[in-house]
This record gives structure tokens, C-alpha cells and sequence, in this order.
């Protein structure tokens, strides 16, 4: 017993850290500090002066909910996006906002953008926001560096070409640089819905100000007509229905009147019995006309009130507003974090050498 109390005391005292030596190591090696930090601040300074600045926007809409609309139209838009509407107790509009964000996702969407016209801040030149980021994005230089020998060995071997024009937008079909900027285009744009207040918060990130309110603004406004187009989809196509069965009933009742009006014009001295059965016909089938005509004029206006009760109302809480100041890159931060990361791992490095890392680590 006595012999296992002893070792059990040497491995606690071997295993017990000593910051003497370690604080000591370090010192003996502190000329390594010297070396590594003023690098390393060389190193981070270039690097954070290399990232190009950014600014964000950001809007937000507070959409409307009430429990008194139908629920058709959010179930099938619930339903592209493999969410079930089932029987929630908040009712449809309560679901609808938490599925902008995946509308906001969707390839349609963001292709979308691809049209808007935009100018720099500091230019007056007009451009479609796809050839914006084709062509007038910064990029860090290490970027071109390490893409270079991939251009070249792609144009060596003779890369594949797309076979689609590159002129045309087809959903079904991008071509790898459409794909690419609707990538692009899905990182600096971004939805969020807060689950208690329903509040719709879209962010823009873009190096131009100016640029980046316009795209916010834009994404705003393209929001509320894709939503608005789903809510009333269904509305608009019983619109339209009524709206060719109302025509068609119009045209068959000024028929039948202008028939019955020119019959008994050509028969008012006219007193046989088949004249006056054939006056009967004429004014029954007008009646009948008259009848489908006016039924279907209140079913028309019907229809249009239901359009108008299934178009959304959305409340802008924060408007698009260009930007004064860069949302980052945080410089500052990034140099201290480069200063710190390098300092640990000389430390450790140092420990190593002096046989004190694995005291330090238990082992």
C-alpha cells in the first residue's frame, strides 16, 4: 500500500505543471517573439489592405396577416418548397412570411436581378447588375495569382465551352458564369423572417453604396410582386374566367336583343298568331340572356373584390438608404487576431522545444 501511495505522490508531482520553467523557456527564447510579430503585422497589414471594403443596406417589411384569407395559394407555394401547411392553428398568413426566404433562394428569383440597372457611386455609367459583377467586382491579388495557372492549363487543354448563349437567361438551362453570379448574388443577398413578429429583414452586401441600396430596394419591391403574384394567382385566373364568360354572355344578350329589337320593328302591324310566337321566342331568349348577363356581371365584380382581398399589403418599416459608412472589412480586428494566432503558436512551438508542452497538456 505504502509503495502504491508513493507513486501515486511522484506521478502528481511529475504530472504538476511548473510555470517557473515554462515562464522561464519562454524567456530564454524571446528573441523568437521578435521575429515572428513584426512578420506577422507585415503579413496581416497586407492582407486586410488587400480585402476590398464593403457596405450593406438593409430594409425591412412588416407584411400583413390575416387569418380571413384562403389558404390555396400558400399551400401550393408551401408545397414547392417541401413544407406542409397542415391545420396551424395561426392560419395560413401566420406560415407565409417564413417562406420568403426560400422564394427569396429560388433560381427565378435571383436570375431576376439580373436586369436591374445600377450605377456606381462614383460613376455615371448605367449597367445591368449581372454585368457588374461580371466585370466590375474588386478582388484581392492573391485571387488572380492562384487563378492564373487554372486559366492557363485550362487554355492548354482547351477548356469546354457552353453551348448556350450567353445572351439568353434560361432558368433550366444557366450557363457556368450565369450559375456563378447567381451564387454571388445569393451570399449578398440575404432574407430573414423573425418567427414572434413576422418582420422581414433583407440585407444587401455590395463594395459600391449606392449599389447596395439600389439592389435593397429592388429585392424589396420584387419581394412584394413575387408574393403577390403567388396570393393571387388563383383569384386572378377565376378572374379572368369570369371575365370570358362575361363577354361571351354580353355579346349573346345584345345579339338577342338586336334580334328582338329588328323582329319587332318588321312585325308592329303585324297580328298573325306565328308573328306573335315568334315576338314570344325572341323576347323569352332575350330575357333568358338579360338574366345570364346581369348573373354573371355580379359574379365579375365578385372576382375582382376577391383579387383585391387576396393582394397582400406589405408596411415598410425601414426604407433602402445609401449607406455612409463600410460595413468592413474590420482591419483592426484582423491584425490583432493575425498578432494573436501567431503568438500562440510561437508559444507553443517554444514549449515544444523545451520539452514543456507535454507538462502542460497532462501527458
Amino acid at each position: 500500500m505504502e509503495n502504491l501511495e508513493n507513486q501515486h505522490i511522484e506521478q502528481q508531482e511529475e504530472s504538476s505543471i511548473d510555470f517557473a520553467q515554462i515562464f522561464a523557456a519562454i524567456k530564454k527564447r524571446k528573441r523568437l517573439y521578435y521575429k515572428v510579430l513584426p512578420v506577422t503585422f507585415v503579413v496581416a497589414c497586407i492582407i486586410a489592405l488587400s480585402l476590398p471594403n464593403y457596405y450593406s443596406c438593409q430594409v425591412m417589411l412588416a407584411p400583413e396577416l390575416s387569418s380571413s384569407r384562403g389558404s390555396s395559394s400558400l399551400s401550393a407555394l408551401a408545397s414547392q418548397f417541401g413544407f406542409g401547411m397542415g391545420s396551424a392553428a395561426n392560419g395560413a398568413d401566420a406560415l407565409g412570411p417564413q417562406l420568403y426566404p426560400d422564394l427569396m433562394n429560388s433560381v427565378d428569383f435571383k436570375v431576376s436581378l439580373f436586369d436591374v440597372s445600377v450605377h456606381k457611386k462614383d460613376s455615371t455609367r448605367i449597367m445591368s447588375y449581372y454585368d457588374y459583377m461580371a466585370h466590375e467586382q474588386k478582388r484581392p491579388w492573391w485571387g488572380t495569382v492562384l487563378s492564373a495557372p487554372f486559366k492557363l492549363i485550362g487554355a492548354i487543354l482547351g477548356s469546354k465551352k457552353d453551348t448556350i448563349d450567353q445572351h439568353k437567361v434560361n432558368t433550366f438551362m444557366l450557363t457556368r458564369e450565369q450559375t456563378a453570379i447567381a451564387k454571388a448574388i445569393d451570399s449578398k443577398v440575404v432574407c430573414d423572417v423573425d418567427k414572434k413578429t413576422m418582420v422581414i429583414t433583407i440585407n444587401v452586401t455590395d463594395q459600391d453604396p449606392l449599389i447596395a441600396a439600389t439592389i435593397a430596394d429592388s429585392v424589396k419591391h420584387r419581394l412584394q410582386n413575387f408574393i403577390t403574384d403567388y396570393r393571387t394567382k388563383k383569384a386572378k385566373v377565376d378572374l379572368a374566367f369570369t371575365q370570358k364568360l362575361y363577354d361571351e354572355a354580353k355579346a349573346r344578350y345584345v345579339k338577342a336583343r338586336q334580334l328582338y329589337a329588328s323582329f319587332s320593328d318588321a312585325n308592329q302591324d303585324i297580328i298573325l298568331e306565328s308573328v306573335r310566337s315568334k315576338q314570344t321566342d325572341l323576347e323569352n331568349d332575350m330575357q333568358l340572356q338579360f338574366n345570364a348577363y346581369s348573373a354573371l356581371a355580379q359574379q365579375l365584380q365578385a372576382a375582382e373584390a376577391k383579387v383585391q382581398q387576396e393582394t397582400p399589403a406589405f408596411t415598410t418599416l425601414q426604407s433602402a438608404t445609401v449607406p455612409v459608412q463600410k460595413s468592413g472589412p474590420k482591419r483592426g480586428q484582423m491584425v490583432i487576431i493575425f498578432l494573436f494566432l501567431a503568438f500562440l503558436g510561437t508559444t507553443v512551438w517554444i514549449l515544444h522545444k523545451e520539452d514543456q508542452l507535454k507538462p502542460l497538456l497532462g501527458l
